[in-house]
């Protein structure tokens, strides 16, 4: 318990004393800022808007503190889930290194300080981007890395557009809402990526080993295959609209899938569907993973921005790539409305469904959930969120287990600090 209070207070200390001198933040080349300004950014842009004067450091982090307040139910005699009380949840952290190491080069490395499902502090991942070639020799394929960028590293692969919308740990100032999506295509994987972007025009082809922990031993030799293509324009002042599509395509070697498994984290609402007869508490529900050992998923993103009113969509499909069959379908839509003299409020709503059959022609399983919320900026590094979320479980596929006319909802209020 002493260690427990003894970190959090030092994780405030490292945090806040970062803000004190974040004003001394220096600008880092094609970079996502981890604040306001990072809000509805996809792909870093290939613009080259700051000067290379030499290697910078960029210290940021981010803090999450949730206070929960739902209940919960289930349809199955004997097994009910456990009560739910209104209380704070442990708060989360990061810290994060963003290093201009050379002209057109630059290394990130994120580590959970805190985090639902890992309290003691480990590394997430990292990368190293190359958007020049410049090292090799001055204009080194100047033409072609004009509109190209290069990312090699163990860190999350660019699959689909969720991820760049998610809470990643206790980074929760791009999400709208608490939680994440319920089919959440996240992991961080051993990868080498080659984006194109050219008037619009988006082009992703990545290749990883599938994997989340790595041992060169025989039988770990699988391979992923994973790409997007797209279309992102500002059509004029208040018109953008970008739509793409993302594929992912994973062998039978033991890859041991974890695309929707890979974020260990942990899930953002804490202990729901946690029942009183569980002999192991899981910290990753409510998210739910169709539990393949390899597969073939794509995913389909619209996205519009008009004035402040922004509408983004899933359409996703995860198919068994075994004989035994099995598949998932995800549909997702979100509807907010950023408004105040710098879109600093925002309010809206966001449907989440999964519905499909785990495989051998079991009985249908289907999730539902919808989010209502509202949001403020206090500052572009300061925001803070209040939901209404409820989550229902139905489906003849959960009979007799937990999950059986299982549902939960009620009032999350997340604050949280990106800088």
């Amino acid at each position: 318990m002493k260690n427990s209070i003894f970190k959090l207070i030092l994780t405030g200390v490292i945090l806040f004393g970062t803000i004190a001198v974040y004003a001394q933040l220096p600008s880092i080349q094609y970079y996502r800022y981890n604040d306001q300004r990072g809000i509805n950014v996809f792909e870093t842009s290939k613009e080259d808007t700051v000067k290379y004067e030499g290697i910078k450091l960029r210290v940021g982090g981010d803090f999450s503190m949730i206070f929960q307040g739902l209940s919960q139910s289930n349809d199955l005699v004997g097994d009910t889930l456990i009560d739910l009380a209104n209380n704070f949840a442990l708060p989360t952290a990061n810290l994060n290194f963003d290093m201009q190491l050379e002209d057109g080069v630059r290394l990130h490395l994120r580590t959970y300080l805190s985090s639902r499902h890992h309290p003691e502090a480990w590394v997430k991942g990292g990368y190293l981007q190359f958007d020049k070639l410049d090292f090799i020799s001055p204009g080194f394929l100047g033409g072609f890395m004009e509109i190209a960028t290069i990312q090699v590293g163990m860190d999350e692969i660019n699959y689909g557009d969720t991820h760049f919308r998610r809470s990643d740990n206790a980074r929760a100032i791009y999400n709208p809402f608490v939680g994440n999506y319920i089919m959440d295509s996240f992991t961080t994987e051993p990868h080498l990526e080659v984006t194109i972007q050219n008037n619009g025009i988006i082009g992703v082809l990545g290749m990883s080993n599938g994997r989340l922990n790595q041992s060169p031993t025989d039988g770990d030799n699988g391979r992923v295959i994973y790409g997007k293509l797209g279309y992102d324009k500002q059509m004029n002042d208040d018109l953008r609209f970008r739509i793409t599509g993302s594929f992912y395509s994973s062998s039978d070697q033991g890859t041991r899938d974890y695309l929707y498994n890979g974020d260990r984290a942990g899930a953002r609402y804490y202990s729901v569907l946690e029942g009183e007869n569980d002999s192991r508490v899981s910290d990753f529900l409510p998210r739910f993973n169709p539990g393949f050992a390899y597969q073939s998923a794509f995913q389909i993103n619209p996205f519009v921005k008009f004035g402040g009113v922004e509408f983004f969509g899933v359409f996703e499909q995860s198919s068994n790539g075994a004989d035994t069959g099995g598949s998932y379908t995800q549909l997702g839509a979100e509807l907010l409305y950023r408004f105040g003299s710098t879109e600093n409020l925002f309010i809206g709503g966001r449907f989440n469904s999964v519905s499909g059959e785990p495989a051998d022609g079991a009985p249908t399983q289907e999730i539902n959930r919808t989010n209502l919320g509202f949001g403020w900026f206090l500052t572009k590094n300061v925001a803070t969120k209040l939901e209404y979320v409820t989550n229902k479980y139905e489906g003849d596929g959960w009979n007799g287990t937990k999950f059986q006319g299982a549902q939960f909802d009620g009032i999350v209020l997340e604050a949280t600090i990106g800088f």
